[in-house]
């Protein structure tokens, strides 16, 4: 499989990693560390602007879009904190007149005290990790915040001078029924976010609970928590634009859909993974740092921990990975744009799941069907197949 278009330069976005977290989740298997007595707030800004420091020569005249900080919980840092990185990083790529700028936030109340810091930081948008609205579930979840500290986030973040928040619920949590996943999205609604994360709990390997797994919800249930959550989601006026993502309109998340949309990225602070484009050389590359903290703040060591380049083989089924989580229709250009491969490729890739009723081609682009959204996966195996 030969590349024999020239790579296009897509949209800069920014991901910073922030790993410290009051305790891990039993879900979790992001890189994130319980926090030690003292965070070293101040040495960790100084390596993670070093780090963009090396690598700057991957922005190729490029504004950033986007900047997202996550984590960890990133919202342990402080106000003055997130405005010293942000002026950093802004002292070395230029920003788009409008950048979105994310930060993770949990919704205890020592955290919520910073929204209107972080706001005042340069903070544009947060996404708050409320996950419940019910304590027993929050508990099983290992959250430290309660019910009511998350609808008092909440509400906080809507009194603020944000283009955008967002709040993250789970479903398909351990003995929830129809019921009660239904008053937690309704609760959620009832708080009136601008953007709603609703994804579905997944058991994910060297996790607590992959090694002591709670009783989740049988499949006919999922989908019946799935289809009728949908449902009210849409009464309720947000627009699904990606498999877990509902906005209501002009309020989708701008760094995710860099991302889906086989955007770059530069991805700086513990374990961050990059994703760039380098025309003049005809590649793809990806990136990933140091992962532990107690590494990347040895400064005699290198941040990058690993560098790679993307075969053409892989091209193909990672653009399709990323473009097929959104419901908008996949452009042709892009294809050829971003991933240099002649529209051929894409057409024997995606031969069985058109057959299938699961993508619709049209002469522009490819459009993934109702029915394609429910098999998704499979399509993804075909396409890794081919």
């Amino acid at each position: 499989m030969k590349q024999t278009n020239r790579l296009t330069l897509p949209p800069l976005s920014l991901y910073v990693h922030i790993p410290w977290c009051v305790q891990k989740c039993p879900y979790c298997d992001f890189n994130s560390h319980a926090q030690p007595d003292v965070i070293p707030e101040a040495e960790y800004i100084a390596c993670l602007l070093a780090d963009l420091e090396e690598d700057l020569e991957y922005v190729q005249g490029r504004e950033l879009q986007s900047i997202f900080i996550g984590g960890g919980t990133p919202s342990l840092f402080s106000a003055a904190g997130i405005r010293k990185l942000l002026a950093g990083i802004r002292e070395r790529v230029p920003f788009s007149q409008d950048i979105e700028i994310t930060l993770e936030a949990n919704p205890g109340t020592f955290e919520t005290e910073r929204f209107a810091g972080f706001a005042a930081a340069g903070v544009n948008r947060l996404s708050i990790g409320v996950q419940s609205l019910q304590a027993e579930q929050l508990k099983r979840l290992g959250r430290i915040h309660d019910p009511e500290q998350a609808q008092t986030a909440a509400q906080h973040a809507s009194t603020l001078a944000l283009a955008s928040f967002n709040l993250d619920l789970m479903h398909g949590l351990p003995e929830q029924t129809l019921a009660t996943a239904m008053a937690d999205l309704e609760g959620i609604i009832a708080l009136n976010p601008p953007h709603i994360s609703w994804y579905q709990l997944t058991i994910e390997p060297n996790t607590l609970f992959a090694s002591q797994p709670p009783e989740l919800p049988h499949d006919d249930l999922l989908w019946d928590i799935y289809e009728q959550g949908h449902q009210r989601l849409a009464a309720a006026g947000y627009e699904q634009y990606e498999v877990s993502a509902y906005g209501k309109p002009g309020h989708r998340g701008k760094h995710n859909l860099n991302y889906w949309r086989f955007g770059d990225y530069l991805g700086i602070g513990c374990g961050a993974h990059g994703k760039i484009t380098l025309p003049h050389e005809q590649r793809i590359i990806r990136t990933e740092k140091i992962k532990h903290p107690r590494g990347y703040l040895d400064l005699t060591r290198p941040y990058l921990y690993k560098q790679w380049q993307v075969s053409s083989e892989d091209l193909c089924f990672e653009f399709f990975m990323n473009r097929l989580r959104l419901l908008e229709p996949t452009p042709k250009p892009d294809f050829v744009a971003y991933t240099g491969l002649p529209l051929s490729v894409a057409d024997t890739a995606l031969n069985h799941a058109i057959e299938r009723g699961y993508i619709v081609s049209h002469q522009e682009s490819w459009e993934t069907t109702a029915h394609g959204r429910l098999y998704l996966n499979q399509v993804l195996t075909d396409l890794l197949e081919n």
